[in-house]
């Protein structure tokens, strides 16, 4: 699964000032009902929170995965935020978190749930995207690095 088939530039910010981890949750649940409009804003917010008290989704170095399961979508969606300053996650490693990528798929997607959990998860467990990632400034530059991960030099 390729990320460009998930994620569309709206839905990608850069820098936001974001202090808590409930706030960053319900930012990227608005910028998910942006292209689930099926779903409301507090409805994806509930699933992604849900989902946060059965286990963190912070997966270490930085990085967290909020994930849900919506019975109105037909499709996966995502949403991805980098901050400028890192908030506390709950992550695995204790370490606060600064880039988010947050999925959302149908009710009875768990095959491809799974895929596309793994392949987020892989992209995010590269060291050389990642500190790329960090040093982008622009949701541009963020968006062109999701969806051309392979990409050396990504202009800020």
């Amino acid at each position: 699964m390729n990320i460009s088939e998930l994620i569309n530039p709206e839905c990608v910010q850069c820098c936001p000032e974001i202090g808590s981890k409930k706030k960053l949750l319900e930012d990227i649940s608005e910028l998910l009902a942006r292209i689930a409009p099926q779903l409301s804003h507090n409805e994806i917010f509930e699933s992604l929170i849900n989902r946060e008290k059965l286990g963190s989704t912070g997966l270490g170095k930085g990085v967290a995965i909020p994930h849900g399961r919506m019975a109105a979508l037909d499709r996966p969606v995502c949403a991805f935020i980098k901050l400028d300053t890192p908030i506390d996650f709950d992550a695995m490693d204790e370490r606060p978190v600064d880039m988010v990528f947050a999925l959302l798929v149908p009710e009875d997607s768990t095959e491809e749930h799974l895929q596309i959990l793994s392949t987020i998860a892989e992209l995010f467990s590269d060291e050389s995207f990642c500190a790329g990632m960090r040093q982008c400034a622009s949701n541009d530059c963020v968006y062109q690095l999701l969806i051309h991960p392979e990409a050396q030099q990504i202009p800020a």
